[in-house]
């Protein structure tokens, strides 16, 4: 399928899938009038890249474990795989888990902030959001030494 067709089914933008390109992840073939021709395998590599980007994935890991699959079955491929899986894995914990007490915090704020009670409750919000900001800035040190 040709580039308009491609962006439309994927709900990307042309200068992305050129961007993909200029960056390897995607390899169109060229016709003879040197339209780009996306094929099985770009429909097969922006379903990869799309899911790896929204769960987390930057273009870098993304684009190491599309080289990773082109080449041949290894031991070597197998650990570089898993290695980065696994990170990842870890890392949507980590963010899952701040997610929920972000979650807990909210709520507890909301309740507080009901009924007019705001100016009554500001110590506990205060309170709430000193604790989630510390979370905050803990996770991203965390993210940062991986």
């Amino acid at each position: 399928m040709k580039i308009k067709q491609f962006t439309e089914k994927y709900r990307i933008s042309a200068d992305t899938a050129r961007f993909y390109e200029a960056e390897g992840l995607l390899q169109p073939v060229r016709s003879e009038n040197g339209y780009r021709i996306y094929d099985e395998n770009c429909e097969r590599a922006i379903k990869f890249i799309l899911v790896l980007k929204h769960t987390g994935f930057s273009l870098q890991e993304i684009k190491l474990l599309l080289s990773l699959e082109k080449r041949p079955v290894s031991e070597e491929c197998n650990i570089a795989s898993v290695t980065a899986f696994s990170s990842k894995i870890d890392e949507i914990k980590r963010k899952i888990a701040f997610y929920q007490s972000a979650l807990h915090a909210l709520q507890m704020t909301t309740q507080l902030m009901e009924n007019g009670k705001y100016e009554q409750n500001q110590t506990i919000i205060d309170e709430l959001m000193d604790d989630m900001y510390i979370k905050l800035t803990a996770q991203q040190e965390t993210n940062r030494d991986i």
